[in-house]
């Protein structure tokens, strides 16, 4: 090119305004500052539908860098939570945006500058007061500070500059104030962060209103509830404001932040009045509201929740509601009966469930976040599970009243012993039943036929008292002389870890076996000692659920010069020969029949007890000549009514002789 014509062209481009060789201003690209505390910073963690992007048209401009999402401060990405800083929530910008979304031309988008600090006061934002604000602030709020340079105010301000040069500033929105509750300058303060804003950014006030959102009320209840007189009076001092109504916004338990259907209600509403404003009519996103779960007027407290509370509940159909406080949560999963329902929140922080209709009898169950299972605070807890546990009690009728305290007759007593266990070096702990009469002064000299009963894996000793209901049982049989007085002993069997592989054989166990030692040289001993009993084999008796029936079979088979008696509730007696096992016992009839006064053996007719092969079992042995007596409880799997059921049948057989 000739090179005068060069310096022509050059004189000529030079020549123009400097706007004209910049990029044009998007005039249809709308921009609102946010800026507040921490109801604006966000305080609800974001649930599934707010972190689906709503699209290209809802922008963010970062005030801070977020390396994990790939965000860098001033350049302009999706919105999606966390607007605020990396560790913040949601917050009433998220849906803000969202509702303009919905409400305005397709061609228009909106972008976000997202300041806010929680707890801060509104001198924070001014900057003739920021320096000496930061100097006197918590040291909780030093780090919020240093993220903006410590000076909010200025990085609202530079951010804003540079938006400015892509699109139109079209409102300020503000969630401050329960830090200056009952100031009486705080809206003149206000008033200077909105002037300084216009000022430094050469907006019209009359184009760029500011929409402030009032507070927590909490049904009156909110901790900064007297500010809101304070807010909704905004307008008097500051006429280009406008107040957005927090009324039934939902709250979390601190009553001092939104909960996220709150967030929600009150950024749609934060985007309702903006697009009035700007002339359009509000649509609102869609949201997914929460489920409301509805308790029939039938449902009573389960007879296991903790009083005081409201739940656990029980209805006529059997389908038990659970509901658990977890306003951090973002998944809750009840886990019961072998069954998982995801709990659904209620809007308020708490979750909610409702089973299929339950069998009738105890069942443990957990509740599940975020992978964890934890026990409900709502409900008594059970040794199961090899851990602690929540349990339900789903009540049958009348015929359950024989395993239920009843009126008119004298109860016995559970006590606590603790012992030491020279077999095992170690202090051990057992729970004893004595009947009624074992108190009374006549009975002083009599002594009482002993019951050895345990629980089954991953249970403890106090399993046949708490899940077992095994005091009134034995109240209820003994005091209709079905039963005759006992003392009944239950020790943790040194199961309650879980099983972990080994040699099981029958009499060659290892789970459990380090009891057995105990059992003889420590625990029976210590029993004829510290109470009142009958200490010859005639009048001692052992039996057990599941694992327990499997140790009974161990104990009293290879010691049955200690015992008479013997019973298993769906125990764990597999793979069991009966011509070979415990030394060929069951193949000298006579001999066994002889010594052992009464072999009882039951199980329930569903599930895993029907696999349990116990008939089978019972059918062998009397084919060999054992006396052994068999019993099964209809509809039943391997659970606590099955095995209350079998104790009852049990025990009127017991040291009659």
């Amino acid at each position: 090119m000739h090179s005068r014509l060069k310096t022509v062209l050059m004189t000529a481009l030079l020549a123009l305004p400097f706007s004209r060789m910049t990029a044009a201003v998007d005039p249809d690209f709308y921009i609102f500052l946010c800026f507040g505390q921490s109801n604006m910073e966000g305080a609800a963690r974001p649930e599934a539908q707010d972190l689906v992007s709503p699209g290209p048209r809802f922008l963010l401009m970062p005030a801070v860098d977020d390396p994990q999402r790939g965000r860098k401060m001033g350049e302009w990405c999706e919105a999606v939570p966390p607007l605020c800083r990396p560790n913040t929530g949601l917050t009433p910008a998220d849906w803000f945006g969202r509702t303009l979304v919905a409400s305005l031309p397709e061609n228009i988008k909106i972008g976000v500058i997202h300041v806010a600090i929680g707890g801060i006061d509104i001198k924070g934002f001014l900057p003739d007061s920021i320096k000496s604000y930061v100097k006197r602030a918590p040291n909780w709020m030093k780090g919020m500070l240093e993220a903006y340079n410590n000076n909010p105010y200025e990085r609202l301000v530079t951010l804003a500059k540079k938006a400015q040069k892509e699109g139109v500033i079209k409102g300020i929105l503000m969630h401050q104030g329960e830090t200056n509750t009952g100031d009486p300058k705080w809206a003149g303060m206000v008033k200077q962060v909105y002037d300084n804003l216009c000022g430094d950014l050469q907006l019209k006030p009359e184009d760029v209103p500011l929409y402030a959102g009032n507070i927590v009320q909490a049904d009156g209840k909110g901790v900064c509830i007297g500010c809101k007189k304070q807010i909704d009076e905004l307008p008097q001092t500051l006429h280009t404001s406008q107040v957005i109504s927090s009324d039934g916004c939902t709250n979390a338990p601190d009553r001092l932040h939104f909960d996220a259907a709150g967030y929600r209600e009150l950024g749609c509403r934060y985007g309702e009045a903006v697009a009035r404003n700007l002339g359009f009519e509000p649509q609102r996103p869609h949201i997914d509201m929460p489920k409301r779960l509805e308790v029939p007027a039938d449902a009573f407290l389960a007879e296991t929740t903790i009083p005081g509370n409201e739940f656990p509940k029980v209805d006529k159909a059997h389908r038990a509601y659970f509901r658990i406080q977890a306003p951090e949560a973002r998944k809750v999963v009840l886990d019961i009966c072998g069954k998982k329902y995801d709990m659904q929140p209620d809007g308020k922080g708490a979750w909610m469930a409702v089973t299929d209709p339950l069998v009738v009898g105890f069942h443990y169950y957990f509740i599940n976040i975020g992978g964890v299972n934890f026990i409900d605070p709502s409900t008594e807890t059970f040794f199961g599970c090899n851990r602690e546990a929540g349990g339900i009690e789903i009540p049958e009728g009348p015929e359950g009243d024989y395993y239920r305290p009843q009126q008119g007759i004298e109860h016995g007593q559970v006590r606590s012993i603790y012992y030491f266990a020279q077999s095992t070096n170690e202090w051990r702990h057992a729970l004893v039943y004595t009947p009624a009469e074992y108190e009374l002064k006549k009975n002083a000299k009599k002594r009482y036929p002993v019951l050895y009963l345990q629980h089954g894996m991953g249970e403890d000793e106090t399993g046949w008292s708490k899940q077992g209901r095994m005091q009134h049982i034995m109240d209820n049989a003994i005091a209709t002389g079905e039963a005759v007085p006992m003392i009944v002993v239950m020790e943790s069997g040194d199961i309650k870890a879980p099983f972990r592989g080994g040699d099981n054989r029958q009499g060659f166990s290892d789970y459990g076996n380090s009891f057995y030692k105990v059992m003889i040289n420590d625990l029976i001993p210590t029993i004829d000692q510290k109470f009142r009993t009958l200490t010859d084999r005639d009048h001692r008796a052992m039996a057990g659920l599941s694992w327990g029936g499997h140790q009974t079979f161990d104990v009293v088979l290879n010691h049955m010069d200690k015992f008479s008696y013997m019973g298993t509730f769906s125990g764990a007696i597999f793979g069991l020969d009966v011509k070979t096992a415990y030394n060929g016992v069951f193949t000298r009839a006579d001999e066994f029949n002889k010594s052992i006064h009464y072999l009882f053996m039951m199980s329930g007719t569903e599930g895993m007890d029907k696999m349990f092969g116990t008939k089978k079992l019972v059918d062998d042995l009397n084919a060999l000549g054992i006396n052994a007596h068999y019993y099964e409880s209809t509809g039943t799997d391997h659970e606590w009514l099955t095995w209350r059921r079998g104790l009852k049948q049990f025990i009127p057989h017991l040291f009659k002789r």
